[in-house]
């Protein structure tokens, strides 16, 4: 068999990079497509502000004609001159289960590394804020939810048999009584209000001051957190476009002291069941019943 890799440079290797996920699991009744023209919107340098201090190189492995693995490569500058170790984020990795095309695929990316004078490579990581992070090491028979990673279980020995190893683990927890547990937890109305603190929700009326609320709170809370890189106004905005779809204004939540944002809490909506049915692609139909089932 001929394999070769190729970095991503055409409309048509772009569709491939995209495209991929969709026959991977065509018969995985867990995992939730991205919307290919969002996947497209977030993986353009040109319109990503993302990209404006960090770099991103695409790669697809072929056999023949037909694509059998894919990852993206980014280096951010931000990090770079915090962490002092020139370091590369790996992304977007999917691949058929066959070492194969996955050794040159990552041997590749190593070259590349190497010529660049990139000395460390990390990943899962997705590059922009609300990506998504790491990869799922266990309980792949639960439904992809919102915000979630999912992947085979064969991932992980595919990355391991070149080089990787586990760096940090990160857990997913469920409560499946939350009613429950805030009926006992709360039997009675809280009143979270004093002379100087306030509690609000996020208005809508002014939402790209409330979203500059929620980014300076954002910045300051995670700036000595693990791999944290500050978020600019840009960026932010570019991520929040379709932010009322999942979070309605009244999920989000300011604590003010003397008018000032002092705190905030964010939470969103699960819409995997419904963005499940649209397979990667927009659909007016489905966009109304997204709107019309959400809540549920």
């Amino acid at each position: 068999m001929c394999y070769r890799v190729v970095r991503v440079s055409t409309g048509k290797e772009l569709n491939d990079f995209i495209g991929l996920p969709f026959e991977i699991y065509k018969h995985n009744k867990h995992w939730v497509a991205s919307i290919r023209s969002e996947l497209k919107r977030l993986l353009d340098p040109k319109r990503n502000p993302y990209f404006k201090g960090a770099t991103l190189v695409l790669f697809n492995c072929y056999r023949d004609k037909r694509i059998q693995a894919r990852i993206s490569l980014s280096v951010n500058e931000a990090y770079n001159s915090k962490a002092l170790v020139k370091t590369g984020f790996f992304g977007f990795f999917e691949a058929f289960n066959e070492p194969a095309p996955v050794k040159l695929l990552l041997d590749e990316v190593k070259n590349y590394c190497r010529e660049e004078k990139i000395l460390r490579l990390e990943g899962p990581f997705n590059p922009n804020l609300y990506s998504e992070l790491g990869m799922l090491c266990s309980s792949f028979d639960s439904p992809q939810t919102f915000f979630q990673t999912y992947n085979p279980e064969y991932y992980n020995s595919l990355l391991k048999e070149n080089g990787f190893k586990v760096l940090e683990i990160l857990h997913t927890r469920i409560n499946k009584n939350s009613s429950g547990y805030f009926n006992e937890k709360f039997k009675k109305p809280c009143e979270l209000r004093t002379k100087e603190l306030v509690v609000r929700d996020f208005d809508k009326k002014n939402s790209e001051r409330d979203l500059e609320h929620l980014r300076n709170i954002y910045n300051d809370v995670f700036a000595e957190n693990w791999h944290f890189t500050q978020v600019s106004k840009e960026e932010y905005l570019f991520v929040s476009k379709h932010l009322s779809l999942v979070t309605p204004p009244e999920l989000i939540k300011f604590v003010e002291n003397k008018n000032e944002p002092i705190a905030a809490v964010q939470f969103a909506l699960d819409v995997n069941p419904l963005l499940r049915k649209f397979n990667g692609r927009r659909n007016p139909v489905r966009y109304l019943e997204l709107l019309a089932k959400r809540k549920k």
